[in-house]
């Protein structure tokens, strides 16, 4: 059986990364491929095999040391019949995997799972046989500047989240019976202050509004208190959540999730909560012009423009109006999923790309 080395962030808990996410769902579907995964040092991975080549999980973005443990790994290393990048393409990681794959003459695959905001300006920089992307919003950004890119949706496996679970995340963290939910960015997008203005519109009781996420840097502290102070100063009844232990089920007793953003910055291309919520049964509210508007597809999604507060609580409350409709759509959305998300879809998918660069090479 050939062997396929993924390169990648270390793969390891916590599964917090949507893009350690794809490798390790690929890493454990591969049916005809070996597959190699990097994990820390003492960590090994389940569902794959495991190179050492990290001294830890690591924070969000690896650190120059580990990068250059990366490069010994990729010029010294076991040579595999297939190289897999999955780090954000920035010039000087393309400038590395170039040279390493053109001296150990290895054909190459490169993921690219969150598009940089600077795709355009590093996209004469790529090197692999085969560029693939997540969505044809970025595959059009490439095609404009010549790159011809395969498409290939994220993996994801199914969720089941029990009415208890729901119950519990419920009562533990105080949620209304009925809200909706924005889990995204405070630092980089206008999302959430978007939201803010839209449940400032609100002014009854029959449903909530509701802010999951955890603030990753200093910055983002700073945001949640700005816009927690704007939310007051509004008159918005906004609950603000940090980082979950229990996020799924918070995700699926919402009755709309929300990720309406003028950017999905450091974000994937179809944002792994919104495909959550639709694995869960509920539907989401996604931004229009972004690649998360082509979830629209899959028949569970309703796109508002960024900044569009009004739109986006105007959106919301047709939601609301009719829970059983609502959840019918978030069933579609779910279903769409399920088909063209699928661990075994999607890394079947893959194989033959490994396949077709394999034989060029030849």
């Amino acid at each position: 059986m050939r062997s396929a080395l993924l390169i990648s962030k270390p793969i390891a808990p916590p599964w917090t990364d949507s893009n350690k996410n794809l490798v390790r769902d690929l890493a454990r579907a591969m049916t005809r491929t070996e597959a190699r995964v990097m994990v820390p040092q003492g960590a090994p991975f389940d569902g794959a095999i495991s190179e050492p080549v990290y001294l830890a999980a690591g924070a969000y973005a690896p650190s120059r040391a580990a990068n250059v443990r990366v490069l010994k790994r990729l010029l010294t290393g076991p040579r595999a019949d297939v190289w897999h990048f999955f780090f954000a393409p920035n010039p000087l990681t393309l400038h590395a995997g170039r040279v390493a794959s053109a001296l150990r003459r290895v054909p190459t695959v490169h993921t690219i799972a969150s598009a940089p905001d600077s795709l355009e300006k590093v996209a004469s920089a790529l090197f692999a046989d085969r560029i693939v992307v997540l969505s044809e919003h970025t595959a059009r950004r490439l095609r404009a500047v010549g790159v011809e890119p395969t498409v290939i949706p994220p993996a994801i496996g199914d969720l089941a989240v029990s009415p208890e679970q729901i119950e519990r995340a419920r009562a533990r963290h105080g949620l209304p019976a009925r809200y909706v939910l924005y889990p995204g960015d405070l630092e980089h997008s206008d999302g959430a202050a978007t939201f803010v203005r839209a449940a400032a519109r609100h002014r009854g009781d029959d449903f909530g509004f509701v802010v999951a996420s955890r603030p990753k840097t200093p910055a983002a502290h700073a945001a949640r208190e700005r816009l927690a102070a704007d939310a007051t100063a509004r008159g918005a009844k906004v609950l603000w959540l940090g980082e979950l232990d229990d996020i799924h089920a918070v995700v699926a007793g919402a009755s709309a999730v929300t990720l309406v953003v003028d950017t999905l910055h450091a974000k994937m291309d179809y944002p792994l909560v919104l495909l959550e919520a639709l694995l869960t049964g509920g539907p989401v509210v996604v931004s229009a012009g972004t690649a998360g508007e082509e979830l629209m597809a899959s028949g569970g999604a309703k796109s508002v423009k960024p900044s569009d507060d009004a739109g986006l609580y105007e959106t919301v409350c047709a939601l609301l109006v009719d829970d059983a409709a609502a959840r019918a759509m978030g069933a579609r959305g779910g279903a769409w999923v399920r088909e063209h998300c699928a661990p075994a879809a999607v890394a079947a998918r893959y194989e033959r790309v490994y396949d077709e660069v394999i034989a060029a090479r030849r």
